[in-house]
């Protein structure tokens, strides 16, 4: 069935279609999957060299120079460690044969085409990719105040620490907590698993 819908579906052009999830093992993306972390896949679009595999913890990206060869590079975009930023969807015209959606991953400025017999389904990955976006910008900047109002606490202490205390072990146990602190709310400022975002708008 897999097969035949890839067929069906590139023709002689690179527009791509949406796997369905009883096609993901069957898949070169499911391959590179971190099912020992319990990993899974949520939205799989495959084209005649690509796939680009979004998990609850990263987007997989099976790159292939062409449709002929099976030479394939492996990227994966940790949520974790990885920004989303500019997502937008081109929805089909009267006489167009897809849908584009279009993000910025770890800077890289990406673009896929899809069938647009795949509208619906686009559009419910476009408002789960626009979420993660939007919770990870607003993460940035809680992160960035916490670490301002760390400064500004380590600055008061500076000034104001005892005589019996000197300046290197007071930067010493200023930066102890420092770390100490952010280690302990790394997870509130940078998630690893947007598995709920994707239950939300796909998995329904």
């Amino acid at each position: 069935m897999f097969k035949k819908m890839a067929s069906d579906a590139f023709g002689l052009s690179d527009i791509g279609i949406v796997v369905p999830p009883e096609d993901f093992d069957k898949t070169e993306s499911d391959d590179f999957i971190k099912h020992e972390k319990n990993e899974k896949i949520y939205f799989l679009i495959k084209t005649k060299s690509d796939e680009y595999c979004f998990t609850n913890l990263a987007l997989v990206h099976v790159d292939g120079t062409s449709a002929m060869s099976k030479k394939r590079t492996l990227r994966r975009y940790d949520y974790e460690t990885t920004v989303f930023s500019d997502v937008t969807l081109e929805t089909a015209g009267t006489i167009d044969l897809d849908v584009e959606i279009k993000f910025t991953v770890a800077g890289i400025p990406t673009s896929i085409d899809i069938h647009k017999k795949f509208d619906t389904e686009i559009k419910d990955l476009y408002k789960a990719l626009h979420e993660i976006s939007t919770i990870m910008h607003n993460n940035d900047i809680k992160m960035e105040y916490a670490q301002q109002s760390l400064n500004l606490a380590a600055t008061a202490v500076g000034r104001s620490g005892s005589e019996a205390i000197t300046p290197a072990q007071s930067f010493e146990q200023i930066t102890r907590f420092a770390n100490s602190w952010l280690n302990e709310h790394k997870k509130d400022y940078k998630r690893a698993d947007y598995g709920d975002v994707y239950e939300l708008y796909i998995n329904r």
